[in-house]
């Protein structure tokens, strides 16, 4: 799944900078490569199907070394691609997989300020992508990547306490997904 079709200057960009930042991190990197190739495969984005794509490519890229400035990878790769000029793939990248209700459990004071959520359809789809990718880029179902942080986090920790808060988001989300995907005439 990771022979993502390049076809705008964006997406050779974005694929760019996630392999410069993304290798050092093992695994991750196959995680990003799959959930750039998912979002590829979604037929129902049109227009912004270049933008969903370079959002998965960079969704991740807040965890390097060289970019973690406070250690929250969301805002970290949100800032990032914000001072470089990608103000609208920052804004998905800050709120993918219920990030700002993470934020606010992290003490984060004006994440929504700084990152306006859109709550649009890349904002699923880009969350829908994260969530049915393993982190060594499997593909796998909801339910089995919601376990899967659970259990690497532990119960209490703020990472898993945020993705167990999105559930009915995220479950309602795969529905939307999946119903967008039928139309098209696309399994995923």
């Amino acid at each position: 799944m990771s022979n993502v079709v390049l076809v705008g200057d964006r997406l050779v960009w974005a694929r760019a900078v996630a392999e410069r930042y993304m290798p050092p991190l093992g695994r991750r990197w196959r995680h990003v490569q799959t959930v750039a190739a998912r979002a590829a495969s979604l037929p129902f984005v049109g227009a912004d199907h270049e933008r969903l794509v370079a959002a998965a490519y960079l969704h991740d890229i807040g965890y390097s070394r060289d970019l973690a400035h406070t250690g929250f990878h969301p805002i970290d790769g949100a800032r990032f691609l914000r001072s470089v000029g990608e103000e609208d793939l920052a804004r998905l990248v800050a709120h993918h997989t219920n990030a700002r209700y993470e934020a606010q459990l992290r003490g984060f004071q004006g994440y929504e300020a700084e990152f306006p959520y859109e709550g649009t359809i890349l904002d699923t789809a880009l969350t829908f992508c994260d969530l049915t990718t393993s982190p060594d880029g499997r593909p796998v179902s909801l339910e089995e990547r919601v376990i899967e942080i659970v259990r690497r986090y532990g119960d209490d920790h703020v990472v898993s306490r945020a993705v167990l808060e999105g559930v009915p988001d995220f479950e309602r989300g795969r529905e939307q997904i999946r119903h967008l995907c039928e139309a098209a005439g696309v399994s995923v």
